[in-house]
């Protein structure tokens, strides 16, 4: 369903004036979980702001709210319908707004994986999922005993999952697998890739392996390179540089630390005044971070831009208030009950172990 016309044709100002009237209308009916990564006209509506660990723990807590909204991509509405009560409705603004790492692996080829490496290992592994990844993915490793993780708590995830079993099937992101891996103290001969475009292949290359990665990424954080790295400490000398993990390994290893969304928050608010961050991620976090604290210097590794979350806007966010006023909510996430039931089993087990 597109914006109708009335929402488009509306000035700025009267897009503002008629959200702060829905959400004053709306008053304690509705919860708004919007992602770091969204403008700023988003953030403005926000009930709370986070990335996708905090956000998945606030949805998990609501009880009063009978509406949440989801300023965020599809993986993360879904796991906030899923881990609400039954009672309550969660909708995304724009439902094109989807993640394409998370469509890196579908639940048929995690499967196949799975089945090939259990042979392998006679079962001796357990599957992690990014959170970044459809609730069918989250509900295989459910169903095998594994659990999701985010950016944020990757490496308890991996201590926790090494701790039973000898090996780990991580998707869909290779770049943080790998990250993970090696910085819990695992050389590169112990990572292998597991293509699903190439299965017998990746089948043989994996059997060494104590971690499998999946043959994913980011494209936001693909798109930094160790050139950026050494541009901005020539440009702004004794920079400190800090990048997400999603960020390839050679990058990470130029950087001067890497963390999750969290983290790199965390890192601009206790910067000494006066001193200068190039953060590797997201270009709306790191413009944001640089206009709240005015007395440091926080330039962007590169400009490097989400365009699914992008497809949120204040607009679509006003459709979906009004929408509910209505009496018609559009846009809602409904995930089948099997695939809740065994997805939220991942989703426990992460937030038992963070």
């Amino acid at each position: 369903m597109g914006l109708s016309q009335d929402v488009l044709s509306l000035a700025p100002d009267e897009v503002f004036r008629r959200l702060r009237a829905a959400r004053e209308r709306l008053g304690q009916d509705l919860y708004v979980l919007v992602h770091h990564y969204q403008r700023d006209e988003v953030v403005a509506f926000a009930d709370a702001v986070g990335d996708s660990l905090e956000l998945s723990r606030l949805a998990a807590q609501q009880s009063r709210p009978r509406y949440i909204v989801f300023c965020g991509v599809d993986f993360m509405a879904e796991t906030a319908a899923m881990l609400c009560r039954p009672e309550q409705t969660v909708l995304i603004p724009e439902r094109g707004a989807f993640c394409p790492m998370a469509a890196m692996v579908t639940a048929e080829q995690a499967t196949l994986a799975w089945e090939r490496l259990s042979d392998v290992w006679q079962g001796d592994l357990l599957p992690v999922t990014y959170q970044n990844s459809d609730a069918e993915v989250k509900a295989l490793c459910g169903r095998w005993g594994g659990a999701v993780c985010t950016s944020a708590n990757a490496d308890k995830l991996f201590r926790w999952a090494l701790e039973q079993r000898a090996h780990i099937l991580f998707f869909p992101d290779e770049h943080l697998g790998r990250n993970t891996a090696l910085a819990l103290g695992m050389q590169h001969g112990e990572i292998a890739v597991w293509d699903p475009q190439q299965v017998q292949e990746s089948t043989r290359a994996c059997a060494q392996a104590r971690v499998v990665v999946w043959k994913g990424y980011c494209h936001v954080h693909t798109h930094f390179t160790v050139q950026d790295v050494q541009r901005v400490r020539a440009e702004y000398p004794g920079v400190r540089v800090i990048v997400h993990p999603e960020c390839p390994t050679p990058v990470v290893q130029a950087a001067d630390a890497s963390g999750s969304t969290s983290y790199i928050v965390r890192a601009a608010e206790g910067a000494a005044p006066g001193s200068s961050l190039a953060i590797g991620t997201e270009i709306h976090l790191v413009a944001r971070l640089a206009r709240l604290h005015p007395d440091r210097t926080i330039v962007p590794l590169a400009r490097s831009l989400c365009g699914t979350m992008y497809r949120i806007n204040e607009r679509n966010l006003l459709a979906t208030l009004e929408s509910i006023l209505a009496g018609q909510p559009q846009h809602i996430v409904r995930v089948e009950p099997e695939t809740t039931r065994w997805a939220n089993e991942a989703l426990r087990r992460m937030l038992a172990v963070s």
